[in-house]
């Protein structure tokens, strides 16, 4: 003669973790999922809180009046003699990558020549300024040996440098 018992199964997804849990009894099961949520949850929580990301509808409209698109490409609406160099780069990084998430751009990166073009500057100049963004994270070097902005160098710019940027431009 076979027994026959029902076990309760109870499958949660919560994010990107998915846990199923199976008890004999109700309590049990109750018990089980009551520690999840309890250990499990605060912690995702907590991680999501220190999780660096980016807002793109909000940084799009932090650049409003900085930075355009056209069918030609990005362009920095300031004027260059008002920026320092590495407030120049970061810009046109910025708008390289915001450029490419909106998909109004190609390609999220630009190569060292590019850069230096749309600085103005020499290759010795623009090769340190980029060194110094890379070192400081603000900056990533890509596998085509391109550069383009890290995400704690976009939210540094969105928190910082923009302010500081607009501000320079109203006085």
């Amino acid at each position: 003669m076979t027994e026959r018992t029902d076990k309760i199964v109870v499958q949660v997804k919560y994010k990107d973790v998915e846990q199923t849990f199976s008890a004999d009894r109700l309590e049990d099961a109750w018990l089980l999922l009551n520690k999840f949520f309890h250990e499990a949850v605060p912690s995702f929580e907590m991680a999501n809180k220190l999780w660096l990301d980016v807002d793109l509808k909000k940084l799009a409209a932090d650049l409003e009046g900085v930075v355009a698109f056209s069918p030609e490409g990005a362009s920095l609406l300031l004027p260059k003699s008002k920026l320092t160099d590495n407030e120049t780069l970061l810009l046109w990084l910025l708008a390289s990558d915001v450029g490419h998430k909106l998909g109004r751009l190609e390609s999220d990166s630009l190569s060292k020549e590019e850069l230096q073009t749309k600085l103005g500057k020499s290759g010795k100049i623009t090769s340190t300024r980029l060194g110094e963004l890379v070192k400081n994270d603000f900056a990533a070097r890509t596998s085509e040996d391109k550069f383009k902005i890290t995400t704690f160098g976009a939210v540094q710019v969105q928190k910082d440098i923009l302010p500081k940027i607009k501000a320079k431009m109203s006085s």
